[in-house]
């Protein structure tokens, strides 16, 4: 029993590593942070501070870890990544002007290798053949767009 007050803290880091295999088999993101509040523990018990300080300080960081970082991080490991599909991804492409374009008077380019409907983003605007544009909008089959390297007033 005396060997175990010297080294309590081979107890605390037996305890972590077992919470986190047990964690593995779960997966619900409880008993690991429970695992860093026995690590603390570990670290408290290698300072030789008393035990009671010990338990006191592992279930403060097993609480804290349970309350602050868990929910974060169950709310990103849930969340799926952005995915742009469809037209959204054609939102900021450039394309080439094939028939000039105005508000009044749709034109064409070509815009990831398809032949668009496109009409300029600043309605004051005509776009001539041949101009390099960015794509700033797509409503229904047409694309809204503005010349590359113009800066809109």
């Amino acid at each position: 029993m005396e060997w175990l007050g010297d080294h309590l803290w081979t107890a605390w880091l037996v305890l972590a590593v077992a919470l986190g295999v047990a964690e593995m088999v779960s997966l619900d993101l409880v008993l690991i942070m429970v695992a860093v509040g026995a690590v603390v523990g570990a670290l408290a018990a290698l300072a030789s501070f008393p035990i009671i300080l010990q338990i006191l300080l592992a279930a403060g960081a097993s609480t804290a870890m349970l309350a602050l970082v868990r929910p974060n991080l169950v709310k990103k490991l849930h969340q799926g990544p952005d995915l742009v599909s469809g037209m959204d991804k054609l939102v900021g492409q450039q394309a080439v002007v094939t028939e000039a374009l105005s508000a009044h008077h749709p034109g064409r380019v070509k815009l990831a290798g398809e032949i668009w409907s496109a009409r300029p983003y600043d309605e004051s605007m005509t776009i001539a053949s041949g101009q390099m544009v960015e794509v700033f909008a797509i409503r229904g089959a047409t694309a809204y767009v503005h010349p590359v390297g113009e800066l809109m007033s």
